[in-house]
């Protein structure tokens, strides 16, 4: 029996190493996201199951009697804080790296196995850290979560401005075409969301003001990004305002799907499902933006690139044609290739994601709902609202920002 353990063992190692390899030489962005995506898979689970056992541990279930919420809410901080401090370790190392020539380059697409023993080995460190370092991480993460929500606002506007912009550039009549109908295509899906949302949350017979204000905003900021954009002095394309309004009235949604259960404006409040269905959305919106925003962050924008990327340089050549010719060779020999995105960038965004998934999963550290809903409660609700007015204000102000400051380039 222990040959046959023994031999399992090394086969196991043996596979895990030709992955790593393999990880190390292509794809370790999405061996990150993978490791981002397990930890949010363990939350979960451990929100789920794991309350029992740390009711028994002394040092977290101390005196205090406390709700099976708040040992829900300790499990995924605690994972959370594990995952930020591995995040955020590879971070600061990165600080720095420019080129592939740089050593620690090799360790950002390599050493796959010593990762994971780090990263196991600090999950399970964090429960053994007193609570009120845990309680203290769930306050931070509040500020941490609205700053990754902001970073992937920046990046949706980057996107669809960099959509319009290589359509037009194709400078053809069916490229054109394309653009009107996918901006209408928009339109229609935006407003048909907000129609649809008036009926499930301003159920008649009840006063629904709130809600109602919420989605009349929506109708008027869909509008406004229309009529911004189209005006004369503005001269912007319609694509990105559509698209913009599409994400408006889903973000609408999402915060209006947070509201109480009990409140009578909460049309889905007797639907059964809608809370495992918000938090799987939740989480496959998290990994596909923190993936997203890591693949976009060498070229979205020049500070978020390193020095030495050619996405930061100049566009203007320094040196004549002729000089170029004769030291093309000896460059290609001397100079060092660049990395193609700041590392230390992309490992801030999923230490920062860390903190978003641990809101999501935790309802913002608000233990006045129900520990059997997920992302549930008022907090949630205008976190969502806020940031849907937030992405109003940036996008416009990437409209009329030129005219007000026309030295400066935004976009």
């Amino acid at each position: 029996m222990s040959c046959c353990v023994g031999c399992c063992a090394f086969l196991t190692c043996g596979l895990c190493s030709r992955v790593a390899s393999g990880i190390s030489q292509r794809s370790a962005r999405f061996a990150y996201c993978g490791i981002f995506g397990i930890s949010l898979v363990v939350s979960w689970i451990l929100r789920e199951f794991a309350a029992p056992l740390l009711e028994k541990i002394p040092w977290i279930s101390t005196s205090e009697t406390h709700s099976t919420g708040w040992y829900q809410m300790e499990a995924v901080l605690r994972i959370s804080l594990g995952n930020f401090l591995f995040f955020t370790i590879l971070a600061l190392v990165m600080i720095g790296v420019k080129d592939q020539n740089d050593t620690r380059d090799s360790w950002h697409h390599g050493g796959w196995a010593v990762k994971l023993v780090i990263w196991v080995l600090l999950t399970i460190v964090m429960f053994f850290m007193p609570n009120v370092v845990i309680t203290v991480y769930g306050i931070l993460s509040k500020f941490g979560a609205g700053l990754f929500l902001l970073v992937q606002v920046i990046i949706l506007l980057d996107a669809t401005h960099s959509w319009n912009d290589a359509w037009v550039a194709k400078d053809e009549q069916k490229w054109y075409y394309a653009l009107l109908a996918v901006s209408v295509t928009c339109y229609i899906a935006a407003f048909t969301i907000t129609g649809v949302l008036f009926i499930w949350f301003n159920p008649s017979g009840y006063d629904c003001g709130l809600n109602v204000f919420f989605l009349v905003m929506t109708m008027i900021l869909a509008l406004a990004f229309g009529v911004i954009a189209l005006h004369p002095a503005v001269n912007g394309s319609l694509l990105p305002a559509s698209v913009i309004s599409v994400y408006c009235a889903y973000v609408c949604y999402t915060g209006l799907s947070c509201e109480p259960r009990n409140y009578v404006c909460n049309g889905l409040h007797n639907k059964s499902g809608v809370s495992t269905s918000t938090l799987v959305l939740g989480m496959l919106t998290t990994v596909l933006s923190v993936l997203y925003s890591a693949l976009r962050a060498g070229s979205s924008t020049t500070f978020l690139s390193p020095p030495s990327s050619p996405k930061s340089a100049e566009k203007k050549p320094l040196l004549k044609s002729e000089e170029l010719e004769e030291g093309k060779e000896e460059k290609k020999e001397k100079e060092p290739r660049p990395v193609s995105y700041s590392y230390t960038f992309f490992h801030l965004i999923f230490a920062l994601a860390s903190m978003y998934s641990a809101m999501l999963l935790s309802g913002w550290t608000s233990s006045s709902e129900s520990s059997d809903l997920i992302d549930v409660g008022w907090t949630s609700v205008w976190v969502r609202i806020c940031t849907e007015w937030v992405t109003a204000l940036l996008y416009v102000w990437t409209l009329v920002a030129p005219l007000i400051v026309q030295d400066r380039e935004f976009y």
